[in-house]
Order: C-alpha cells, then structure tokens, then sequence
C-alpha cells in the first residue's frame, strides 16, 4: 500500500450516524473503512480531528451551458465551484447548451467541449424533445444518465416542451433499458397569466401557481402506472405535488423526486419586489409549503436535494427594472448547495447521515452511478469531503467560483464549511486553493429489475 493513504475523523460518514473511523485510499478507491485506530502501519494519515468526513456529493442537476452558451457558465468554473462545495461529480443537464443534448452527435459535442477542463467528475443528461424518441437509444448508449423532458416552455425555444405523446414514445424505451426520464413536471391548466405588477414577487409566484405542478405530476403518475418505467420530479416545490408523489409511491409505483436548496431555505414572504436573483422556475413558495417539503424530506417522499445550479450573465436578471416576467429564471448555488441546506437541517433536528443520502447516495442512483459513487465504503471512488458542520460564514459574492456571482444568498451567514475535497483520491480542494483539472468524464450505466 504504498501510494495509500487514510482520513481520519471523530465524525465519519459512512452506514448511519457519524462515528469516530478512517477511511483508507489507494489508487483512487476507497480501501476500507476502519475504526479509528486500526489503520495499518506506514499508511500516510490525515487527521481532520472533529471534521466530518462525508461522501462527496453528487449534483444530478447542474446546467453547464457548455458548448454554444459558456458565458453563461461552463466547465472550468462550474466544477471549481462544485469542489469548493464538497460536489466530487456533477450531472450536466441538456440545455441551455448548443446545440441541445438531444443527439448522439450532440452529446459526443459537448463531451469533446468538456475535455480537460473539469475539476471534478462528470456526467450527462440526454434530452426529450418533440419527436426525439427515437434518439433515446443512442443516447443511452453513449452513456446518458437519462433524458429530460419539459412539460412547459424551457426558456429557449429549441428545447421545445413535449406532448403526452412525446412521453408515451419514449417511456417503453426507457422502461426497456432501465434508465429514468425526469420531468420539469408544471403543466399549465390554462392560458398562462401576466404579471400585473412586473417587479412584485407575489405576482410571478401567482403566475406559475402549484396547480401546474400537481397536474404534471398526476400525469406522470398515470404513466408511472401504465409503463412502469422509472419516472423522476426534478425542481419540485409544491407541496401538494409531493402529496401526489407519496400516494404514487405507496401505491408501489417507480416515481420518485428531487427538492432544491432555495425551495428548503427560502420563502415567498421574504423575497423583495424587484429582486430578480430569486426568480427561479418552478418559484420559491410560501413558508408553510417549504416546511412541508421539509416534512416530505423526512418521510423520504423527497429523495434526494440537488442544486438546479442554472446561471446567466447577470443583464438577463433585468436587475435594472426589476421586471420579474422578463428576467431569466434560475438560481445559481452550486458551491453553496451543501451549507445552505446544512444551515436549515440541523436546525430541523435532522443529521449529517441525512445530507449524505439525500446528496450523495440517491443522486448516484438516479444517475446511474450507484455502483461507485455516494458512499464512503471498500470499492467506491475515493470522492470525499471533509466538512466542517460547525464553522459558520457570510456569504460573499466574490468569493463564488461560479461564472457569474450573483446570488439570492449574499450575505446570508450559513452553517458548515467545506475544508477539503477529494475526486478519486486526488485533492482537489484544500482550504481555497484548487489543483489542476483531472475530471473524468462519465458514462452512466442503470441496473435492469
């Protein structure tokens, strides 16, 4: 074991509640987890003292932009972002790069955009759109974790929404293979509103109400029910949709769904008019609906909590006018996702065992990447992040490695800071100081049942 090392902590994350272990890496797996003094002699040892070694996070919904819009955001500095925040493996979403992930061609594009940039591991959603089912297969192939579809406008028109249709083509493909579809599940019931009054939050939020997301989801169910393929609710934020979601599920139906940080952290009451940073789709809800998605974490109705990091350059929020139907619709977090909903689940009672399933562990199961990725155990990649849950610190914009630095969380004092990250064994991070980049790029690949 000569190129071995171990990590040691009084908080270890691996089964369960934290303990005192050591985690022992060579050649970028993770050997075995020990109790704390039995790592074997002339081991290189890094103890991290009281800091919790967790699982390093898996971000499932990431939007890069890369090839076509990497002003917006690409490669180098999402990935920078994510290693500051303790994510080891990000899932890139098929838009709002170009052209869209919808093709082999497409997908073998933005693959050949990402080589030698990454900081940490990557992998890729393919994407739905009108008549593209017979894509799929390729795809998946070619390794997609997945596809996405819309069941509302995207936000740019050449990812076009899909019809039932479009869904009912895809899912026995999808149901044959294994591998999910994951839905922006709002479906307007009707002509979509305006805003009366462009800079007030409450308006937008009336705009996209929760109804749209409990159709989409109802829907899904049907289908769900019908193919029993596995279906997935990415961004959702209704609590009635994760009422559906329960019944579904308790009904032994393959659905499952993903919440968001700004949903668990922020609220409806406390967003000011004209303050477009916090425009996402679907919207930040009230406060009685974002404890029930908390309620929704626990029960487990809500698997899994995961960024939607989705940034623009900042003269697309129109911060100028404060004009809520014409900024773009997005939340960039991806170095912060982990504080941010650290900060709001401990203070619910919840422990650093439920961050790792919720943000490790589920994540790589839906992406295909179970089989070595979201666990600190003896043959998994040697992801880790050494965390520590009881630092606090303010947000400062500056500070973000992300493209573009605006955030509805500035000077927000949050709880728990990342010291050190690793991907594969190799340090990336190390108290604000990056390596070179050496992120692989992925295939995903999902187990038949």
């Amino acid at each position: 074991m000569a190129d071995a090392f171990a990590l040691r902590s009084t908080r270890v994350v691996a089964e369960g509640a934290p303990r005192p272990g050591a985690v022992v890496v060579e050649a970028g797996r993770i050997q075995a987890v020990l109790a704390a003094d039995a790592v074997p002699q002339g081991v290189a040892m890094l103890d991290v003292g009281d800091a919790a070694i967790l699982p390093g996070l898996l971000d499932s919904h990431v939007h890069v932009n890369e090839p076509g819009r990497s002003d917006w955001e690409g490669f180098a500095t999402a990935t920078r972002a994510a290693a500051a925040g303790g994510v080891t493996c990000i899932v890139d979403m098929p838009l709002n790069s170009m052209p869209v992930t919808t093709t082999r061609d497409a997908l073998r594009r933005k693959r050949d955009a990402a080589v030698g940039q990454p900081l940490v591991d990557c992998a890729f959603w393919g994407g739905l759109v009108p008549g593209g089912a017979r894509e799929i297969e390729a795809l998946l192939d070619d390794g997609a974790a997945g596809v996405k579809a819309f069941l509302v406008h995207s936000g740019i028109d050449d990812f076009p929404a899909v019809s039932e249709a479009d869904l009912r083509a895809a899912l026995p493909i999808l149901a044959e293979r294994g591998a999910p579809l994951i839905v922006h599940a709002e479906l307007p019931d009707g002509p979509e509103p305006g805003l009366a009054t462009p800079r007030r939050y409450l308006d937008y939020l009336a705009s996209r109400p929760a109804t749209w997301e409990e159709h989409a989801v109802s829907l899904l169910v049907r289908l769900a029910r019908e193919f029993r393929a596995k279906l997935h609710v990415v961004h959702l934020s209704a609590a009635g949709a994760a009422q559906i979601v329960a019944d579904a599920q308790a009904e032994g139906l393959p659905l499952t769904a993903e919440t968001c940080p700004h949903y668990l952290a922020l609220e409806a009451e406390a967003v000011p008019d004209g303050r477009t940073e916090f425009k996402c789709a679907p919207p930040v809800r009230e406060r009685h609906n974002r404890e029930q998605l908390w309620n929704a974490l626990r029960a487990g109705t809500l698997s899994m909590v995961v960024s939607d990091h989705s940034p623009c350059p900042p003269a697309m929020k129109a911060q100028q006018s404060g004009d809520f139907g014409v900024a773009w619709g997005g939340i960039a977090s991806l170095q912060l996702s982990l504080p941010v909903v650290w900060t709001e689940a401990q203070a619910r009672g919840f422990g650093l065992d439920d961050l790792a399933r919720w943000m490790s562990h589920a994540p790589a199961g839906l992406a295909g990447l179970a089989a070595r990725k979201g666990r600190l155990a003896a043959g998994y990649d040697a992801d880790i992040v050494v965390f520590d849950p009881d630092a606090t610190f303010a947000v400062e914009p500056g500070r973000l490695e992300h493209r573009h630095k605006l955030t509805p969380y500035a000077g927000r004092t949050l709880r728990g800071v990342v010291r050190q990250t690793f991907v594969g064994g190799r340090r990336v991070f190390d108290a604000g100081s990056f390596s070179a980049p050496a992120g692989r790029l992925l295939e995903s690949r999902h187990e038949l049942h």
